[in-house]
């Protein structure tokens, strides 16, 4: 069994009888053990789109999720030009085909938020794109390399710093 986190607050509170019983609907179907996980979770959902709307410059990490049709091969060039103009805030990228000339693409995104909104916004205004959802956490990946690190590594395998690039180059 799990063990139960030790910092808990409790929290009542009073529902309308018939939202009271969605939410019931809405634990069992998901198989949670209790209304309270569901509710953190969505509590979590909610403070993680306040912090982009009210803190823009704050350091987000998420997802965007695209569908989109038609000429696969003008829009999935649209969308890399895109995405290279905001080569520091995508991480990854998924693409799969799916029925009926749809495609699936899922982007790993972390920045801040207004820069994660701007890339929204310039993946919606490409022809095709039917559905795009950004979700975000305040939590942050973890530096993929630091720059001490890298040299670090390089001369201790052996390998010969690389010479600064001169001005003139």
């Amino acid at each position: 069994m799990a063990s139960e986190p030790t910092n808990l607050a409790r929290l009542s509170m009073s529902l309308p009888a018939d939202l009271f019983r969605q939410l019931d609907m809405m634990v069992e179907e998901r198989g949670l053990p209790s209304r309270s996980q569901l509710i953190a979770e969505l509590i979590r959902h909610a403070l993680a789109e306040h912090e982009a709307q009210t803190r823009p410059e704050e350091m987000l990490a998420g997802t965007i999720t695209l569908v989109y049709v038609g000429d696969r091969g003008s829009i999935r060039q649209q969308l890399a030009t895109t995405q290279l103009q905001y080569l520091k805030e995508v991480i990854s990228s998924q693409h799969v085909f799916l029925e009926d000339d749809q495609s699936l693409e899922v982007l790993l995104v972390q920045g801040p938020a207004v820069r994660l909104e701007a890339l929204c916004d310039s993946l919606r205004s490409i022809r095709g794109v039917h559905q795009l959802q950004l979700v975000t956490t305040t939590a942050l990946l973890p530096p993929l390399h630091e720059q001490g690190e890298a040299d670090a590594n390089d001369n201790s395998a052996g390998k010969k710093p690389k010479p600064p690039k001169s001005a003139a180059a």
